[in-house]
């Protein structure tokens, strides 16, 4: 069966908002890229990362990784690494490449659904308590206690009073986890319009990619603008000294995949460290939340 045979999910409905809801120049880019990556009129580069260059930078990204992850086990370390970012940021494939070599005995992935309903029932945080990392292990949150800042908030899930807590509440948490010895690194993968629509649409027409698409997905499309004003509110009231926030712009899948990786390999002195490949990340599409106002 070709692919063009399997039926669309959600009957289609990221076909009809590219013909009848998405504004005119995203429209316009998806349909001058063909398969190509969008980039970002604002984004510093106007091509992808070479393959070969990328291929053998991963490489050797992943030999660090296996060093530094040797290295937390030795000396007892718990490091707690938070993805976030806009839907089809590319949170999984980043993941995806910093585990491809790890012991995944020692380096863990938590993807939590939502709360049943004894969970709703407690303290906000008590259900990621749970999933921390013990000592010696890398635990990897795709997605996290983040939804309240964010998701919860544009699709009016929480009300002001609930998540007014959280924003009071999230940075000594964070400060209490730093205070533990709890390394938290997070990150926020960040994605244009154009090219989240065209990663959206791509999914929507592979069978082996459509579990990635969800009803949340479809009904957030008309809802760019309030996810910017959830997640400048976010970055306002959650970016601290004790758990800074890092964005990459995902735009170029490759480049976001090394920043990150970088991101977290220049934070820690481990042992055979190559500073020349776990060096700090590429500072055009990687920072702090001003990295926001450049798209």
């Amino acid at each position: 069966m070709a692919k063009s045979d399997f039926p669309k999910p959600f009957d289609g409905a990221i076909s009809k908002f590219l013909d009848e809801g998405a504004p005119d120049a995203v429209r316009s880019a998806i349909e001058g890229a063909k398969k190509s990556a969008i980039l970002n009129p604002t984004y510093p580069y106007d091509k992808r990362i070479d393959k070969d260059d990328y291929a053998q930078t991963m490489h050797a990204l992943q030999i660090e990784l296996v060093k530094f992850q040797s290295w937390v086990k030795a000396s007892g370390s718990r490091v707690a690494i938070v993805f976030e970012g806009r839907d089809a940021a590319g949170k999984g494939g980043t993941i995806k490449r910093f585990r491809e070599n790890l012991n995944p005995r020692n380096a863990r992935v938590v993807a939590l659904s939502k709360p049943s309903d004894v969970e709703r029932t407690q303290w906000y945080f008590q259900r990621y308590i749970q999933h921390l990392p013990a000592a010696g292990e890398i635990v990897f949150f795709d997605r996290s206690w983040y939804n309240r800042g964010v998701v919860e908030k544009v699709f009016g899930w929480v009300d002001d009073d609930a998540r007014g807590r959280f924003f009071s509440q999230v940075p000594e948490f964070e400060k209490m986890l730093a205070n533990d010895g709890i390394h938290v690194i997070k990150i926020w993968l960040n994605v244009g319009r154009a090219e989240q629509l065209r990663r959206f649409l791509k999914r929507e027409s592979d069978p082996l990619k459509q579990w990635k698409l969800s009803g949340i997905d479809v009904k957030g499309l008309s809802l760019w603008d309030e996810y910017t004003q959830a997640i400048t509110e976010n970055f306002d009231r959650t970016h601290h000294e004790n758990a800074p926030w890092t964005i990459v712009r995902s735009d170029d899948k490759g480049r976001a995949r090394i920043a990150a990786i970088r991101t977290v390999l220049h934070k820690f002195n481990y042992d055979l460290k190559d500073l020349d490949v776990a060096c700090a990340p590429d500072e055009d599409i990687c920072g702090g939340p001003e990295m926001m106002a450049n798209g």
